[in-house]
């Protein structure tokens, strides 16, 4: 009798733990600027602070979606994050808990998981195959 072994589900990206290393990195710079007491304010433009939800969320749905082996755990660890961190908001007493936030939070992600079934959902494993060709990075952290 032969035993098979279970094979990691892999992204093909060759620096596969590099890109996974810098998506926690966004998520805690996420969780920091969500809990500072004086985030730092964006130019007026940029200010509007849903968009700015939407467009971290959305930023981080894409990085875990092509960074890591596709998996549900993913948007469902990204909307327990952006509900969790908008509770912990108004727990601190300096920040309010907005379900407006929690709302564009989940469109973000919704968002990034439609940006990763476009053409610009290659734009990681085009960038990573780019790298390999030119630099001599190991493969592993």
């Amino acid at each position: 009798m032969t035993q098979q072994t279970a094979t990691k589900p892999t992204t093909g990206l060759r620096y596969e733990k590099y890109w996974q290393a810098i998506g926690w990195t966004m998520v805690l710079i996420v969780v920091w600027l969500s809990l500072m007491p004086s985030p730092p304010q964006l130019p007026s433009f940029l200010g509007w602070d849903k968009a700015q939800h939407v467009t971290a969320y959305a930023g981080l749905m894409y990085w875990f979606g092509v960074s890591f082996a596709r998996h549900w755990r993913w948007p469902a660890f990204l909307l327990v994050l952006g509900i969790g961190l908008e509770i912990l908001q108004g727990a601190t007493g300096f920040r309010t808990n907005d379900p407006y936030d929690m709302l564009a939070n989940f469109i973000g992600v919704v968002t990034g998981l439609f940006i990763i079934k476009t053409p610009l959902g290659h734009w990681l494993a085009a960038v990573d195959s780019f790298l390999a060709s030119r630099l001599d990075l190991p493969k592993e952290l």
